[in-house]
C-alpha cells in the first residue's frame, strides 16, 4: 500500500512541475534558515557541557547593595572555595581563578602577547574536564615555577606537543617557567580559554598572613557539589559561611550588623549560578569572556518558527487553490472505493515526499550561506555539523512535521469532498472564496513587515547610539594597549616622546579607556565621613586617571578643575567627581565635599588576625560632566576618579593629523625606541566604540537577512498564487478586454485582492512590532523613539514588493490575446 501511495505521488508531483518547483524552492528556503538557526542554538545551548560534571559544578557570585547602588560582580573573596571545602561534606571540590588576562612571553628576541593567561589552583583538572596530551594533572601545578600550556602554544612555540621538561621566558620580567603539562585545545563551546596557567599561589599577595578581607572580590571561585545535592542544598552551604565570615567582615569594616543592613534594604549575597547557565545567562562584572544572552536564542528560534511556516503558509495556499484541479481525482477514487483515511494518507505522502526533495536542497543552500552567517552570528560553524549522527534524527524530524504541517490542510479539506457532488461539477473553481488563504497571506506579510520594522528600529538605535554626545570625544585618539610592559618608567619616557610628534597634542595612561569593554568597578566603602558608618557608604564605579586623562579624551570640567601635579602637591588624594555622583551624593558644594575610604591599618601583633581599617580622606577638586563609561545599556553610574600613582595601563593618544598611517608609523617606532622585542599593539577609539555595541550590529545584520529571507518566501507563495488566479480567470479576462477592459484596469482587477491583504497584514503587524521593539529597546538606558514613519516605510516596502511580484503575472495575463481564452468557447 505504501509503495503505490508513493508511485501515485511521484506521479503527481511530476504533473504539476509548476506548483511542485514553487514549493520545493519554498520550503527549501524556509527549512535552509531553520537549519542555520538549529546549528546556532545548539551551539549555544552546548556551552561548557563537554565538561563530565557540567551539571554538578556552580560558580560563586557576588551581589552588594548599599544605599540603593548596587554591585553584582562574578569575582568573590580567595577564601570561598577553601573553606566551602573544609566545612561542607556536599561542596567535593573547589577551584579559583585569578589575573584572567594578558602575558608576554618570549619567543626568540621578540616578546608575544598572549591573551589567554591565567592563575589557578591545582584543583582545575579534578572540576573541568580539561584532557592532558603529556603530564600529570596531579601534580602538574604543585611547582611554584611550573606552567601547563595547551597544544596550540605547544605548536606555536616549540612545534611539538612533546614539551615536559621545557622552559618558557614570561612577563616583562623574563620569568622562567617549567612546563609540567599540556592539555587539549578548550572547546570552542566554553565560558573560557586558557593557553597558559600557573600556580594560584604565585598570584600577588596570595600569601600574605594579614590578607583576611572576605569582602574583596578577585578571585573566581568554581564548586563541584557531591552527586544527588540540589542547587538550594549547596546555596544553604554558601550562605551558611558567608553568614559566618562575611558576617564578621561587614561589622568590622562597616561597623554594622547583616541583620541591620538588611532592615534598611542592603545585602550581601553570593548566589550561585550553573557551570552550564553562565553563558546565557550571565552579565555580570568580570565575566571571564564575553557572554551570549538566552534572549537571542528566543528571538532566532522564534524566527526560524515564523520563516518555517511562511513556507509551510504558501504549500497549504497553493495546495488549496489547486484543489479544483484534483477534485476529479477524489470523485474517482472514492467512487472507486478510497475511504477517507486512504485518501489523507496519500496527500501526506506527497508533502512529506516534496519536504524531503526540500530538505535536500535545503541542506545545500545552508552550506552555501553558513561562511555568511558565521560571520553575521560571529560563529565558526561548521558544514559537517549538519550531516553528523547527532543531527540526522532533527532533519528526520524535521522532514516529518515539516511534511505533516504543510499537508495537513489540504489532506484533509480534498479527502472531504462528496465525489457526487465533483462529478456533477459542483466544486467550485473559483478563487475569490477561500477564507483561510486570505488569512495565511495576511499571517506571511504579518510576519514581514513585523521584521521590516525591527530592523528600521534597530538600525535607528545603532544610529542614535554612534551619534548621540557620550561626553568624551572619541574622534582621532589612537589606543596603544598593553604598555604596562613597557615598565613604569618606560611609559613616562615614551609619552614624552610622543608628544614631541607633530601631530600629536596629547596623551594619558590609564586602564580605563572608556570603550575598551572593560568592566567597571564599583568600588564598596565610599563614605561620607570618618565614621566608615555602612549607613552611609555607597558603591561608585572607581577609576585610575593621570592629569590628561579629561583634556586628552576631551571631557568637560563642570565645577572646579582638573588635577594640577605642579601646582597642588596634595593632588595625590585629590579627586574628581562626576554629576552622577554628586546627585547622588547630595552635595550643594562639592568643591569643599570629602570622601573617604578605607585604608589598612599596622596590625599591633602577628597573632592578630583581626583587620584593622582607618579612614583615608579624599577631597574633591571639581566635577566632570557625565559622561558614558560603559554601553548605553547601562546608565551614568556614579563616578569618581582617583590618581593612577602607578602609571600603568594602556596609553590613549590625541592626534590632530590627515596622514594617520604616518602618524601610526611614528608611534610605533617611539614605542620600539623605547624597548626592543615588545610587540606593538593598536586600535582607534571610534572604532572601538562601535565594538561595544557589536552584539546589536549583528543582530541588525541577521534582521534584514531573515526580513528578506520572509518577503521571498511569501513573494513567491504570492506569485504561485496570483498565476493561479489568473488560469482560473483566463476566459473573465478574455472576455473583459472584447468588452473595452484596458490593461491597467485588469491589473487592477487582480491585484486589489492582494493589496487588501497587504494591509490588513501592515495594521496587524504594526502593534505587533512596536510592543516587541518598545521592549527591546528598554534594554538600553538611552534609546531612541519609535517613529511613525517606520511603520509607514515598512508597510509602503511590503505593499509595493507585493504589487511588484502580483504585477508580473498579472499584466501577463492581461496582455494575453482574448481570441485563444475564448477559442473554446
Amino acid at each position: 500500500m505504501f509503495r503505490n501511495h508513493l508511485k501515485i505521488a511521484f506521479r503527481s508531483l511530476r504533473k504539476s512541475r509548476g506548483f511542485t518547483a514553487l514549493n520545493i524552492i519554498g520550503l527549501a528556503a524556509g527549512l535552509a534558515v531553520c537549519l542555520l538557526i538549529v546549528l546556532y542554538v545548539t551551539d549555544e545551548l552546548s556551552y561548557d557541557r563537554y565538561n563530565v560534571n557540567a551539571d554538578r559544578i556552580y560558580r560563586v557570585d557576588e551581589d552588594a547593595y548599599i544605599n540603593n547602588t548596587r554591585f553584582v560582580s562574578a569575582n568573590t573573596s580567595k577564601f570561598f572555595g577553601p573553606a566551602l571545602v573544609a566545612s561542607y561534606p556536599k561542596i567535593q571540590q573547589m577551584v579559583r581563578f585569578r589575573n584572567p588576562g594578558d602575558l608576554l612571553v618570549r619567543k626568540g628576541n621578540d616578546h608575544i602577547l598572549e591573551h589567554r593567561f591565567s592563575f589557578a589552583d591545582s584543583t582545575i583538572f579534578k572540576v573541568f574536564t580539561l584532557p592532558m596530551i603529556a603530564g600529570d594533572p596531579n601534580t602538574a601545578l604543585n611547582n611554584p615555577h611550573s606552567i601547563v600550556i595547551d597544544e596550540s602554544a605547544a605548536r606555536r612555540y616549540f612545534n611539538s606537543t612533546d614539551v615536559i621538561g621545557r622552559t618558557l621566558e614570561v612577563g616583562s620580567n623574563n620569568t622562567l617557567l617549567k612546563i609540567t603539562g599540556v592539555i587539549r585545545d578548550m572547546p570552542e563551546q566554553s565560558q573560557f580559554h586558557f593557553s597558559f596557567i600557573r600556580p594560584l599561589r604565585e598570584s600577588y599577595s596570595f600569601n600574605n598572613p594579614s590578607d583576611n578581607d572576605w569582602l574583596s572580590s578577585n578571585y573566581y571561585t568554581y564548586i563541584l557539589v557531591q552527586s544527588g545535592t540540589t542547587r538550594a542544598e549547596a546555596q544553604q552551604d554558601v550562605d551558611a559561611i558567608v553568614n559566618l565570615n562575611v558576617g564578621r567582615a561587614l561589622q568590622e569594616m562597616f561597623h554594622v550588623s547583616v541583620a541591620d543592613l538588611g532592615k534598611a534594604g542592603n545585602h550581601f549575597r553570593y548566589p550561585i549560578i550553573p557551570l552550564t547557565d553562565v553563558h546565557l545567562y550571565s552579565n555580570k562584572s568580570y565575566e571571564l569572556e564575553a557572554n551570549s544572552n538566552i534572549q537571542f536564542v528566543y528571538i532566532f528560534s522564534v524566527i526560524a518558527v515564523l520563516i518555517l511556516l511562511i513556507a509551510c503558509v504558501n504549500f497549504m495556499n497553493l495546495s488549496t487553490a489547486r484543489s479544483a484541479n484534483r477534485a476529479k481525482e477524489v470523485g474517482i477514487r472514492k467512487v472507486a472505493g478510497s475511504s477517507k483515511g486512504q485518501l489523507i494518507i496519500q496527500f501526506l505522502t506527497e508533502s512529506i515526499l516534496l519536504s524531503l526533495f526540500a530538505l535536500i536542497l535545503a541542506l545545500g543552500i545552508a552550506v552555501l550561506l553558513l561562511p555568511m552567517f558565521n560571520q553575521l552570528a560571529g560563529k565558526s560553524l561548521q558544514p559537517d555539523a549538519l550531516l553528523n549522527a547527532r543531527f540526522l534524527p532533527i532533519l528526520i524530524l524535521l522532514v516529518m512535521v515539516v511534511g505533516c504541517l504543510a499537508g495537513s490542510y489540504p489532506a484533509f479539506y480534498l479527502s472531504t469532498f462528496q465525489p457526487i457532488h465533483v462529478l456533477k461539477g459542483k466544486i467550485a473553481a473559483g478563487f475569490k472564496s477561500s477564507w483561510l488563504r486570505s488569512s495565511l497571506v495576511v499571517f506571511q506579510f504579518f510576519i514581514s513587515i513585523g521584521l521590516i520594522v525591527s530592523t528600521l528600529v534597530i538600525y535607528r538605535q545603532l544610529n542614535y547610539i554612534r551619534n548621540k554626545e557620550v561626553g568624551f570625544n572619541r574622534d582621532q585618539v589612537l589606543v596603544i594597549h598593553n604598555t604596562w610592559s613597557l615598565g613604569r618608567d618606560g611609559t613616562t619616557n615614551l609619552r614624552k616622546d610622543l608628544l614631541t610628534l607633530a601631530g600629536v597634542t596629547d596623551a594619558t595612561v590609564t586602564h580605563d579607556i572608556p570603550t575598551a569593554g572593560g568592566d567597571q568597578y564599583r568600588q564598596p566603602g565610599w563614605f561620607q565621613d570618618a565614621s566608615l558608618d555602612a549607613r552611609k557608604a555607597t558603591f561608585m564605579t572607581t577609576l585610575q586617571v593621570d592629569d590628561h586623562y579629561v583634556p586628552t579624551l576631551g571631557m568637560q570640567i563642570v565645577k572646579g578643575r582638573n588635577f594640577d601635579f605642579a601646582q597642588f602637591p596634595t593632588d595625590s588624594t585629590a579627586v574628581l567627581l562626576n554629576e552622577a555622583a554628586v546627585a547622588m551624593l547630595g552635595a550643594k558644594d562639592p568643591l569643599n565635599l570629602i570622601i573617604y575610604n578605607r585604608a589598612d591599618e599596622v596590625k599591633p601583633n602577628q597573632a592578630d588576625q583581626t583587620d584593622h581599617f582607618k579612614p583615608l580622606a579624599f577631597h574633591v577638586v571639581g566635577v566632570v560632566k557625565d559622561f558614558n563609561y560603559n554601553s548605553m545599556h547601562d546608565k551614568i553610574y556614579p563616578l569618581v576618579m582617583l590618581v593612577n600613582t602607578l602609571n600603568w595601563g594602556s596609553m590613549a593618544v590625541r592626534f590632530h593629523t590627515n596622514d594617520v598611517v604616518g602618524l601610526v608609523r611614528q608611534v610605533e617606532s617611539k614605542f620600539h625606541a623605547v624597548k626592543q622585542g615588545l610587540p606593538f599593539s593598536y586600535s582607534f577609539m571610534d572604532n572601538d566604540f562601535d565594538k561595544l555595541y557589536h552584539a546589536e550590529q549583528q543582530t541588525g545584520q541577521i534582521f534584514i537577512s531573515f526580513a528578506v529571507f520572509a518577503i521571498l518566501i511569501a513573494c513567491l507563495g504570492l506569485f504561485g498564487l496570483v498565476t493561479y488566479a489568473a488560469e482560473q480567470r483566463t476566459k473573465e479576462i478574455g472576455i473583459r478586454k472584447v468588452l473595452g477592459a484596458s490593461v491597467s484596469g485588469i491589473v487592477g482587477l487582480l491585484s486589489r485582492d492582494f493589496t487588501m491583504l497587504v494591509g490588513i497584514a501592515a495594521l496587524i503587524a504594526f502593534p505587533a512590532a512596536w510592543w516587541a521593539m518598545y521592549k527591546w529597546l528598554e534594554t538600553f538606558a538611552y534609546r531612541t523613539e519609535i517613529s511613525w514613519w517606520i511603520f509607514l516605510v515598512a508597510g509602503a516596502a511590503a505593499l509595493i514588493i507585493a504589487l511588484l511580484t502580483v504585477s508580473i503575472q498579472t499584466v501577463r495575463a492581461a496582455l494575453a490575446n482574448p481570441v485563444k481564452s475564448l477559442r473554446s468557447e
